[in-house]
């Protein structure tokens, strides 16, 4: 996989000044693939080139890693802690992934949707499911596939973090999670992070124009034909 720069201008892809007047309900935006192909740093892109996303931030029983920070890269929880969040109705989706468990918290992507914002979302296809069932209206899912099978095991072999019994595990878990690239609305192959993230923005901006995304879209045309 290459890597490089994002040449996506940070201005090229903000709300547009009309968006005001007709309003718009916000984009779940659900990136997914096995672990290593590089959705973390299409991710990252995105947010930096458009203001009008941001990222979930999930639920996690398992322990920080070096530099995370609780709050904004997961909220640490306890495992008695995610039951009762599970049992509260407080959680949009969750999974179990190498015996840790993740869930995303319901209010504030809610409250992000109603403000006409768009939320990020990098979980697997389990989450992307349960996502898309509780909110159907909203969801866009994204595959993201490695350039082959070989590049994946390099990439999962070059991170300092995780041990070779874990990169194993992981390649393992590979095979099934590609296997799962037909349930999703777009499938993009990460051969060049320019090129994906340009791919990538141009899917979330073809989804804010959707119909059903712009409430307020009736009315304001409505003004346009009542004009003198």
């Amino acid at each position: 996989m290459t890597t490089g720069q994002s040449n996506v201008s940070p201005q090229a892809f903000r709300m547009d000044p009309d968006e005001t007047t007709v309003g718009r309900r916000g984009v779940l935006l659900v990136l997914s693939s096995p672990s290593g192909a590089g959705k973390t740093t299409l991710a990252r892109a995105l947010l930096k080139a458009d203001q009008n996303i941001t990222m979930s931030v999930s639920a996690t029983t398992r322990a920080a890693r070096p530099g995370e920070v609780d709050g904004q890269d997961y909220h640490f929880v306890t495992p008695d802690r995610f039951e009762e969040m599970v049992g509260a109705d407080a959680l949009l989706e969750w999974a179990t992934v190498f015996d840790n468990r993740y869930g995303t918290p319901r209010a504030p992507v809610e409250a992000e949707l109603s403000a006409g914002r768009d939320v990020l979302f990098d979980i697997d296809w389990q989450g992307a499911q349960q996502l898309a069932d509780t909110l159907p209206a909203d969801v866009v899912r994204v595959f993201v596939l490695p350039p082959s099978i070989d590049a994946l095991a390099e990439r999962l072999r070059n991170r300092a973090q995780d041990s070779d019994a874990v990169v194993e595990a992981r390649m393992a878990r590979a095979v099934d999670e590609i296997s799962h690239w037909g349930e999703y609305d777009y499938v993009i192959v990460n051969r060049a992070v320019p090129q994906s993230t340009a791919a990538l923005t141009a899917i979330l901006c073809a989804e804010r124009q959707k119909r059903n995304r712009q409430p307020g879209l009736a009315q304001f045309v409505g003004s346009l034909n009542s004009a003198d």
